[in-house]
């Protein structure tokens, strides 16, 4: 038997490389697994009908969907799609669970912020005197306001006298009905710096009780809501 030419053994050789090359490659290509497949929807309805689909299954909308693999196995879960009021709903719940997440994080931060500010009860005390103090002054300022007032009154009621069976000049009317309106007006305040005095110790009364127990050891965040005045603050709104 003859040996082939160097010619026809070079064809040969590249007849072999071309076959090898499309089917080699064809071997070498990542198959696609069934899980990388759209999948198969199926599942079963209210009134027992069977359904399956290659898409999401209106019917089915409101219960879960199996997604299955071109084997039959499964690929995962559909979940059930959300009405518009199921999604209202859900929405809802979500920004209540935020807003009470936030509502801790503020008390955790403010619990905190008020053992900084008062680390014992003498700080406490201190701060309590300040904001009552500011109250004080405006109830002294009042009360000599109204002394005041009254000593503009006397002379005036006693020319008044002269004039009980008689209309009163003008001017004199006119200076006592002054007198009273100034005179309401700081009873009116009065009253109120009272009530304030009042609110501020509440307030600080609160406090109190609530550092207590924070000194104690209950953690930040843990004694639920409270009112309290920003004791670093002794203004109280009260006008003098």
């Amino acid at each position: 038997m003859s040996r082939p030419t160097p010619r026809l053994a070079i064809a040969r050789w590249l007849a072999a490389a071309f076959v090898c090359t499309g089917a080699c490659g064809a071997l070498a290509q990542p198959q696609p697994s069934a899980s990388a497949s759209p999948g198969i929807y199926t599942c079963t309805t209210a009134d027992g009908r069977r359904l399956t689909s290659d898409r999401p299954i209106p019917a089915c909308n409101a219960q879960e969907q199996r997604v299955l693999n071109s084997d039959g196995s499964l690929q995962r879960i559909h979940p059930p799609s959300l009405t518009a009021e199921e999604r209202a709903a859900r929405e809802a719940a979500e920004r209540r669970a935020q807003a009470e997440r936030t509502a801790q994080l503020d008390a955790i931060r403010r619990d905190r912020n008020l053992i900084n500010r008062f680390p014992n009860e003498a700080a406490h005390r201190k701060a309590r005197e300040a904001s009552l103090d500011t109250v004080r002054v405006a109830i002294r300022n009042t009360e000599m306001r109204l002394q005041r007032l009254a000593a503009e009154r006397k002379p005036l009621d006693a020319e008044a006298e002269f004039y009980r069976d008689r209309p009163l000049p003008g001017l004199l009317k006119q200076q006592l009905d002054a007198n009273e309106a100034a005179a309401e007006a700081q009873r009116a305040a009065a009253q109120t710096q009272a009530a304030e005095l009042e609110r501020i110790n509440r307030l600080y009364d609160a406090e109190l009780d609530r550092l207590r127990r924070l000194w104690a050891g209950a953690p930040a965040g843990s004694l639920g809501g409270a009112q309290t005045l920003p004791a670093s603050d002794t203004r109280t709104g009260v006008k003098n």
